[in-house]
């Protein structure tokens, strides 16, 4: 069992950042794989970008994403952050945290937190 708690939304202009963190705590075990997705009203939930900690274990991102931002893991606290720049009004939605055990069907969300973007 692993509870995940998302701080760091709010509301920023277009152009600014935003840094979002998430603290995983429990039953961490390895390997696995932490990460972010986002839902916006009327629209599914997306995967944004996760990291794995296996050794040589590499960030991805959704295409709409990449450049702009930029996933970071701590593992000595069990930490995961979500650092955005540039952000664009359709960045707008509720950003969950999500931690997986790879190689199985083990998955657990944090409750989110919202972003938005406007002027």
């Amino acid at each position: 069992q692993v509870q995940l708690v998302e701080s760091g939304g709010g509301l920023v202009q277009p152009g600014g950042s935003l840094r979002l963190s998430c603290s995983a705590s429990g039953t961490i075990s390895s390997p696995n794989a932490m990460g972010w997705y986002r839902q916006a009203p009327g629209k599914q939930r997306e995967l944004v970008a996760t990291m794995p900690n296996t050794s040589g274990g590499r960030a991805n991102y959704v295409d709409s994403v990449e450049g702009r931002f930029t996933i970071s893991r701590d593992n000595a606290k069990n930490e995961v952050y979500l650092q955005m720049s540039s952000l664009k009004p359709e960045d707008t939605a509720v950003y969950y945290c999500n931690w997986r055990r790879l190689f199985t069907t083990y998955q657990y969300w944090g409750q989110g937190t919202q972003v938005t973007v406007s002027s």
